[in-house]
């Protein structure tokens, strides 16, 4: 391809707002355009790029016999109400009518489409199993799109599905699709690990997650130099606290005036924090029914919301409002809130870490006032003790090593659904007695064009983009120094279609630009492998760049292919083991 022939406007210049490098590097080598906050144009470059990625996700699927689909991306609401969905999805749905005022969603996945398919499809346990998908663009209206493509309203999405008769089809192909998924990302060149991940609305309980380690992440990656890696809201520790073995002592009020956190009341009662029982209030909403809870922790331990979730079989779980809290515990606010004296109607559960304590202190739902000495059990009642705590930093990790934290970009997702859709929407099929019995699913993710984000964040330099060799736009980049000099362009002409006849993909930088001008374009589009012929023409002697490296050659033009696929093998090797 001739560069004069494609759209490819590189920028000196980041956008104001763009603070990933990603977003700074995509956006000035010219692979997107913003049309609207969190939509995106994908100009040639970055086109090519998203067409390999799916070229790579196409073959691993043809290997695990999973065949591929198009599902329309306007969808009947009447389908996601079906599935409970509709209401539970929260803001980021689109919603729309058509003429006849009929409602619709912009589909942000699609389990609820292929659940309904398989419904009317497929009626005995002989047609299974099954592993369909697709690539398609998904909607979801993001309250706070950033980081360029990386978190954006519409975006192209790998979307697969596996149905079974029983629990062992699931397992097989839950293994097939992780085997698929590495196989995917390790070609892409990615370094990725492996969490275990919460299934948030999906459904299920199964699941894990591939995220890609970055600075701008916003998932926080739990691991360990040893065998444990989780999602944070999944993560676990060994860490129960110190335990507090002593007499019980007389329930007391003490005046803590201006203490509002754990510290502060701390201080005033003279007591170490984690002597201090934190009661946090939460909205647990399960359907249409809510519950207030009543969660406490010790000291300044944190508050996993999805471990709260999880256990009470919740949808959601959201921090009561100010409001909400002195409704119920009159003359209360947060700071000064505890169990003691507690409305019934308000459930107390309990972090692991206060199981074995006593004689702690607490708020006493007085604004300015904390009990001490108050015991689970003759003061209160809590009605669990769960692991409701993030791990820290530190913290040995059930493989018995240190706790690490590291930013990460969610890259892929699978799911063990289960029945979750097939019950609800009565996806059925005759089994080997001939009874009726749900279809059990699988659900699995990759975000395609995230991952153009995950890969330019872990291999971009302050020069521009470099990408794995297997799915970079081009693998050559020939650029004529001087078009001027037909010695130049004749020899850069003949290289180009050497290498084309080759078998590799080749841009020509036949633009009238200084060379200054196209270097620096060069190193922003980051391509493999450039060819640089220049003054030495005359000679039939170019110059090889890789563009990783920075590593140069001389080599004779009739050498040139010869040399590029050396180092393309050499290439291909180094992202293997990356």
């Amino acid at each position: 391809m001739k560069q004069s022939k494609m759209l490819i406007p590189t920028k000196k210049q980041a956008p104001s707002d763009a603070e990933a490098l990603s977003h700074q590097m995509m956006a000035r080598a010219g692979y997107i355009y913003q049309v609207s906050a969190g939509v995106w144009a994908y100009l040639p470059l970055a086109y090519r790029t998203i067409r390999k990625i799916e070229a790579i996700i196409r073959t691993e699927m043809d290997k695990i016999d999973a065949a591929e689909t198009l599902m329309p991306g306007l969808l009947p609401a009447d389908l996601w109400k079906e599935s409970g969905r509709y209401e539970s999805y929260g803001d980021n749905l689109f919603k729309l009518k058509d003429r006849r005022d009929r409602e619709f969603i912009l589909g942000p996945t699609h389990e609820e489409t292929y659940t309904e398919i398989i419904r009317d499809s497929i009626k005995s346990y002989k047609k299974l199993p099954l592993i369909v998908y697709q690539i398609q663009d998904k909607f979801r209206d993001e309250d706070r799109p950033r980081y360029g493509i990386l978190r954006s309203k519409e975006f192209s999405m790998y979307d697969g599905y596996s149905f079974s008769a029983d629990k062992a089809g699931l397992d097989d192909a839950y293994q097939k699709m992780a085997t698929a998924f590495r196989n995917v990302f390790d070609r892409c060149g990615l370094n990725y690990k492996v969490i275990l991940a919460d299934s948030g609305t999906m459904g299920g309980k199964n699941s894990q997650e591939f995220s890609a380690p970055a600075p701008v992440g916003e998932d926080t990656i739990v691991y360990t130099d040893g065998t444990y890696a989780a999602n944070l809201e999944k993560a676990t520790s060994t860490y129960t606290g110190e335990k507090i073995d002593e007499a019980p002592g007389e329930l007391t009020k003490k005046a803590t005036p201006g203490a509002h956190s754990v510290d502060e009341a701390a201080e005033s009662l003279g007591l170490a924090a984690d002597r201090i029982i934190k009661a946090m209030v939460f909205n647990a909403r399960t359907g249409d029914k809510t519950q207030m809870v009543m969660v406490l922790m010790r000291g300044n331990d944190e508050v996993n919301t999805t471990k709260v979730a999880d256990f009470l079989g919740a949808d959601d779980v959201s921090l009561a409002s100010d409001d909400q809290i002195t409704k119920k515990i009159k003359g209360a606010h947060p700071g000064s809130l505890g169990p003691v004296g507690l409305d019934k109607s308000v459930k107390i559960i309990a972090d692991n870490c206060l199981k074995e304590t006593s004689n702690m202190a607490c708020g006493a739902n007085e604004d300015g006032h904390h009990y001490i000495n108050a015991n689970a059990g003759r003061d209160y009642q809590v009605s669990a003790y769960v692991d409701f705590r993030n791990v820290q930093e530190g913290e040995i990790a059930p493989d018995g090593e240190p706790i690490k934290f590291t930013p990460g970009i969610e890259i892929g997702h699978i799911f063990k659904l289960g029945t979750h859709y097939s019950k609800v929407m009565k996806a059925q099929v005759l089994d080997k007695t001939g009874h009726l019995t749900d279809v059990v699913m699988g659900c699995y993710g990759i975000g395609v064009t995230r991952l153009l984000s995950a890969i330019a964040e872990q291999t971009a330099d302050k020069n521009g983009l470099c990408w794995p060799d297997s799915i970079a736009p081009f693998d050559v980049h020939v650029i004529p120094v001087n078009v001027k000099k037909d010695d130049q362009v004749e020899m850069a002409n003949q290289i180009y279609t050497d290498l084309q006849n080759a078998g590799y993909d080749v841009l020509l930088d036949d633009r009238k630009e200084r060379a200054g001008v196209k270097f620096a374009d060069s190193d922003l589009i980051g391509l493999p492998i450039r060819v640089t012929v220049g003054r030495k023409a005359t000679d039939g002697i170019v110059e090889i760049k890789i563009r990783k490296t920075g590593d140069t050659v001389e080599v004779k033009a009739d050498e040139v292919v010869s040399t590029v696929k050396i180092l393309m093998k050499q290439l291909a090797g180094d992202s293997k083991q990356n």
